[in-house]
């Protein structure tokens, strides 16, 4: 594939890698590729960050036809870069695009640009612990037309963001909310897509949640309000009898590639893992009999982050003493070792940034 290049006349100031935050700074410059009906993907090309033109027609502002994902690029201690399952990231965007009508992308094409990028804004990567570079890939709709319909016209985009931590809590335990109203997503909808529509539907209620002192929402199954889905920007996990539960994925959860490195890492160590439906019921039950030993979230992010209190109802609880435990502690400090390149890589998760 051959890309177009054209560099930004006056480079950006980098900022204080000691307070990044996350999503707030973006580099000096993006990836860019259309796709027209009948033609395929072309034009791709490197180009200065910044805005673009678009008609107010334009579909995806109408009809929110939509999607992206969230990956990182880590520094290691001898300065190399190195990101952590790229490939799977973009196959999950084809997967959330199959359910949006959206046209795939070519794996090994996104993964391309994805470096010619990397190449040109390697100097954005920061090297403070526990930063990395957020890598934001999305497709959009860019049909200028009023009516239903799927658009035959789109744009890949990837943007780059310093980041650092994604809660202000850092690796202390967040405090999550169930809400007994509302539900982000049923089976047979969206809900295992990486799409806006499924991130707007959580706003009402994680305002409400934000406004009673709670980080996140804890959502549950949009049919019977019982079983435990997700939470807001994580998959959740329940260790109760030393046995790491997670809901079991059913349509309307999203495939998290961190629950998915969760999983085969804890298995890989030996640990009792399983996938099946847990009940808020059982959680609270599992406390009130001394079986609930720890709640951790999983995502992009965070990678983990420990659930110190729970609330569903006029019902709270603290999960053990309100720290991290140690699965969840261990678990972080494992992913984040091959993310950084501090240890080694058993599950040949990690590709080399050229």
């Amino acid at each position: 594939m051959e890309i177009t290049i054209k560099k930004i006349d006056t480079p950006k100031s980098h900022p204080d890698e000691s307070n990044l935050g996350f999503g707030t700074f973006f580099t000096d410059h993006m990836f860019c590729m259309d796709y027209t009906k009948g033609i395929g993907w072309h034009d791709a090309r490197i180009e200065p960050y910044g805005p673009f033109p678009v008609s107010p027609a334009t579909m995806v502002l109408h009809y929110g036809q939509t999607i992206f994902e969230g990956l990182k690029v880590y520094k290691k201690e001898d300065g190399s870069a190195q990101l952590f399952r790229p490939r799977d990231n973009f196959a999950r965007l084809n997967r959330s695009a199959d359910a949006l009508c959206i046209p795939n992308i070519d794996i090994e094409e996104a993964m391309q640009g994805l470096e010619a990028l990397l190449e040109m804004d390697k100097e954005w990567i920061p090297s403070a612990p526990g930063t990395s570079l957020y890598v934001r890939p999305f497709i959009i709709a860019m049909d200028p037309y009023i009516g239903l319909k799927s658009s035959p016209i789109h744009r890949l985009m990837i943007i780059l963001s310093p980041v650092g931590a994604y809660y202000p809590e850092g690796f202390n335990p967040v405090k999550i909310w169930v809400s007994p109203e509302h539900v982000r997503a049923v089976r047979g909808g969206l809900g295992e897509a990486k799409t806006a529509a499924n991130y707007a539907a959580s706003l009402y209620a994680t305002e409400i949640a934000q406004s009673e002192g709670y980080t996140q929402v804890l959502w549950l199954d949009g049919v019977e309000r019982k079983y435990i889905e997700e939470v807001g920007s994580m998959n959740i996990f329940f260790v109760i009898d030393n046995e790491i539960v997670t809901p079991k994925l059913n349509g309307s959860i999203l495939a998290g590639i961190t629950r998915d490195s969760v999983l085969k890492l804890a298995r890989h160590q030996g640990k009792e893992v399983i996938e099946r439906r847990i009940s808020i019921d059982e959680v609270f039950t599992a406390h009130e009999e001394g079986r609930l030993q720890e709640v951790f979230g999983s995502g992009t992010a965070a990678v983990i982050s420990p659930v110190g209190m729970i609330k569903f109802g006029d019902r709270e609880i603290t999960v053990g003493d309100g720290n991290a435990g140690p699965i969840s502690s261990g678990l972080f400090k494992d992913l984040m070792d091959i993310q950084f390149g501090r240890s080694e890589d058993p599950m040949e998760w990690i590709v080399p940034v050229k």
